[in-house]
């Protein structure tokens, strides 16, 4: 590079990183982190030359779950008056119907069953959301995200247990996979984790324990507005009547789900003051109670009254454990809705405001009925002081509302994470915030939730055998420490899961038939998505091929740029020969668009685009992967093709300059070393120092007359291909997809035959197409047809 052009290049350079050090200043603490990541990662293009990424599967990588940045105390506290109204509207409603719901016959046989029921209560709080979720669940946190497939995308990173064969070396260089140097571990630890790595059954195992948890976050979301709404409306019953009740709670069910379109972020900003007026109502009245019916319900801290209880009831002391789980009814939401909020802010608001306020109020309520036990079918509104009956109803109708949308909202969120790692239906997802990647609406979800139920305790198990397994494999804790969390917490979940089971034949076969249901449509869906991606991997277009084409005169080149979409990332997909077989003519630039999701929550956009050109490079050939985590929205089609784009220029750019760069730095490695070689034959035969200087002389000016030469020409050929790129973008962009029409082999199982020709082609023809779900432009789109054989 000459000195002007080299000096105007080094400007320009130290220009760009100021203005990315003044951008990341103003985005933050947590920006300012990510943008000096990146800097500090420079990535060898001539390494990356001779090894082609797009064409090899990645090695193992080690890594860790990133560390939210330091906040300061009037951060963290403001967030955690928010979560008031984002994630505890489910857990602090239950006390509306948690009594009723033990004693569901209206009567109680012994007066210590109440405080055995109490001290049930306390202690499944204290140990499940309070020790099991605050304190232990929230850090398995993917980089902030919680939920079943939070752990799901956190397991598959730190082991190689996806089903779908798409990892790069170049995912490692993403600046929230944070790798760091495998630090030593226990053997049994490493071949466990090397077993699970090999056994085909444990990753579809782990993968089913995901689905399977997800769908017991989404039934959450349906089973709460029913319960919370219909308690709290409840409160009228006397005035009304029960059809009225009904009939009220019906009208508010169907609102809340109409205006689910509306997101909420608009009204967000009213739930936490709400939520918290409401813990003050039942705190406050709970102390009322506690010290003017009964002080002495206070015993129910000690143990004892749980095991005279059982002692006393027998089987339907057991029984009633499907009433006592309703006090925690949304736990789950704890982790779930991490993604908003922080660790420290959850912990905060649930230790401060949440878990002593619903504890107050349980023992007040039992305080009430030690008294007056035939009031247990209505046992808070009847608990409550008179002057206070009015305000209370309101507010509990409205807290009840509020509940019902964050657990809605929720399973949206996470509806939309199975959709991004290929384990749903293709759905539309309307995000409603644009502060707020996580807020989404799904329509079509939205108004089958309205006639769903489903139980909730079987996500719990789930969540804690995934803990369990990030506990010993990735936080490396010891053995006697893991099963102490797996068992103690297994044993507590699976005794309230029996007790659930009882109700099958009395209305629990619904949520179980849903639970099914869902868990086979996700499951379904992702193995058909698996092996299609086998398919096109097996048969995918060799360089070889690709030569022919070109030297193919037959084969016009037609001006524009086409983008061919096709879910591999490593080679040419088998559709580019069907287009050529039909219409015997390619774009003057080809680009092959794989969207691949990432198991991270968020790629950065600078991030996003990974791009290499398929040898010959005069071909104008080129393969894209576009790279995203389950959170990220890719954009409408204008701002994606805008950003595609760029993308390309810059890396024709820096790969013209870098690719030449490494040949003239070799070039002139070999040049100076048989001019020195030269020199020492000289200086070995003469004496003369002139002579050796002259002779130096001409070895310097040759590296710099080689190097000036050579450097000038990456300029020029960038300018050229940027010329070439601009040109064929005047002429248009045209999209390619595969019309695929997706059938079981002939050799094939029966079984896989009616899951694929039948279950999967009906989910394909009911829910949304490929370029319906991108976006794509109808006008430019080209479908190629063919046929899958899985």
């Amino acid at each position: 590079m000459s000195g002007a052009e080299g000096e105007a290049y080094g400007k320009k350079m130290r220009r760009e990183e100021e203005e990315e050090e003044v951008a990341a200043e103003s985005g933050g603490r947590a920006d300012a982190e990510r943008k000096a990541k990146l800097k500090e990662r420079k990535v060898s293009w001539s390494k990356l030359k001779r090894v082609d990424s797009l064409n090899l599967e990645a090695g193992r990588v080690s890594m860790v779950a990133q560390n939210s940045y330091e906040m300061g105390w009037r951060t963290t506290l403001c967030l955690a008056f928010q979560s008031i109204g984002v994630v505890y509207g489910d857990i602090g409603t239950s006390p509306l119907y948690v009594f009723s719901s033990i004693f569901t016959n209206g009567i109680i046989k012994h007066e210590d069953d109440i405080l055995g029921v109490l001290s049930l209560i306390i202690y499944t709080i204290t140990l499940l959301p309070f020790l099991k979720y605050v304190f232990i669940v929230l850090w398995a946190n993917d980089n902030g995200n919680g939920g079943a497939f939070a752990l799901y995308s956190l397991i598959c990173r730190h082991m190689k247990m996806s089903l779908i064969p798409n990892e790069q070396p170049e995912d490692r260089e993403l600046s929230n996979y944070r790798l760091e140097t495998p630090s030593s571990q226990v053997k049994w630890v490493h071949k466990l984790k090397q077993k699970l790595e090999g056994s085909l059954v444990s990753r579809v195992g782990l993968l089913f324990l995901a689905i399977v948890g997800t769908s017991m976050v989404i039934g959450d979301g349906i089973l709460t507005p029913s319960i919370s709404v219909l308690s709290a409306v409840s409160g009228i019953s006397k005035s009304l009547g029960q059809d009225a009740v009904v009939g009220i709670t019906v009208a508010i069910l169907v609102i809340l789900f109409s205006a689910q379109r509306f997101g909420t972020d608009k009204v967000g900003i009213v739930f936490a003051p709400i939520i918290l007026v409401w813990f003050f109502f039942i705190g406050g009245i709970g102390l009322y109670n506690l010290f003017k019916y009964d002080i002495r319900v206070l015993r129910a801290f000690y143990p004892k009254y749980i095991f005279d209880y059982f002692k006393r009831n027998g089987k339907d002391g057991w029984l009633s454990l499907g009433g006592v789980f309703l006090c925690i009814t949304g736990s789950e939401a704890l982790f779930a809705d991490l993604g908003h909020f922080d660790v420290r802010s959850i912990q905060i608001s649930f230790s401060c405001i949440t878990y002593p306020t619903i504890v107050v109020a349980y023992i007040g309520q039992a305080a009430y009925l030690r008294k007056f036990p035939q009031n247990v079918a209505n046992t808070l509104y009847a608990c409550v002081p008179h002057p206070l009956y009015w305000p209370t109803f309101v507010v509990a109708v409205i807290a009840s509302i509020i509940a019902s949308q964050a657990m809605i909202s929720g399973a949206f969120s996470i509806i939309s994470q199975a959709l991004s790692l290929g384990c749903f239906p293709r759905v539309k997802v309307v995000h409603t915030s644009v502060k707020h990647k996580g807020q989404v609406y799904i329509p079509e979800m939205n108004y089958m939730f309205m006639f769903a139920w489903i139980a909730v305790i079987g996500d719990m198990m789930i969540t804690t055998t995934l803990v369990s397994l990030i506990m010993l494999v990735i936080w490396k804790k010891s053995l006697w420490r893991v099963a102490l969390f797996f068992f103690g917490f297994g044993f507590i979940e699976i005794v309230y899961f029996s007790s659930q089971l009882t109700k099958f034949t009395r209305g629990g076969y619904l949520p179980i038939v849903l639970a099914f249901f869902l868990t086979m449509v996700m499951g379904i869906w992702h193995y058909v998505h698996k092996e299609r991606y086998m398919f096109e991997l097996k048969n995918k277009i060799s360089n070889a091929y690709l030569n022919e084409v070109a030297n193919n005169p037959n084969v016009r080149r037609v001006p524009g740029i086409g983008l061919m979409y096709s879910e591999l990332v490593q080679g040419i997909p088998p559709i580019f020969s069907h287009l050529i077989g039909s219409i015997p003519s390619i774009h003057s630039i080809v680009v092959f668009v794989s969207i691949k999701a990432i198991p991270v929550s968020n790629v950065a956009s600078e991030e996003r685009f990974l791009f290499r050109q398929v040898e010959p490079r005069e071909y104008k050939v080129f393969q894209c992967v576009v790279r995203h985590g389950y959170n990220d929205v890719l954009g409408d089609p204008v701002e994606f093709e805008s950003q595609l784009i760029q993308s390309l220029k810059a890396y024709v750019q820096e790969q013209n300059y870098s690719t030449t760069e490494v040949e003239v730095s070799e070039n002139a490695t070999e040049q100076a070393t048989v001019v020195e070689s030269s020199d020492k034959r000289e200086a070995h035969h003469s004496s003369n120092k002139i002579i050796q200087n002259q002779s130096a002389s001409p070895s310097s000016n040759s590296i710099r007359s080689l190097g000036g030469s050579v450097a000038n020409s990456p300029i020029h050929g960038a300018e050229e291909e940027l010329k070439f790129i601009d040109r064929a973008l005047e002429k248009g962009i045209v999209y390619m997809l595969a019309e695929a029409e997706v059938v079981a082999h002939p050799n094939s199982s029966i079984f896989n035959k009616i899951v694929v020709n039948y279950v999967y082609s009906f989910f394909r023809k009911n829910f949304r197409q490929g370029q319906n779900s991108m976006a794509i432009p109808r006008k430019r789109l080209l479908k190629v047809g063919m046929t899958y054989e899985i």
